[in-house]
C-alpha cells in the first residue's frame, strides 16, 4: 500500500490540516498537531470539520 499523499495542506497554529483519498478512493480529511509530546489526529469527511478540529485544538502534552 502507498503513503497517503497529501494535498491541500493547511496551517492553523501546531495544527496542520491535508486533504487525501484513503484506500477505497474518498476523499478525506486529517487534522494533525505537529507540537512536541502532542498525539492529536483524526479523520474527518469534510474540510470543514477538519479545520473546526483544528482551530479548537488545545495540546494535552503527555
Amino acid at each position: 500500500m502507498r503513503p497517503n499523499r497529501f494535498h491541500h495542506v493547511l496551517r492553523i497554529g501546531p495544527v496542520q490540516v491535508g486533504t487525501h483519498h484513503d484506500g477505497r478512493g474518498r476523499t478525506k480529511h486529517t487534522a494533525v498537531c505537529t507540537a512536541p509530546r502532542c498525539e492529536f489526529s483524526a479523520d474527518y469527511n469534510t474540510r470543514a470539520a477538519a479545520e473546526l478540529a483544528a482551530r479548537t485544538h488545545r495540546c494535552q502534552p503527555r
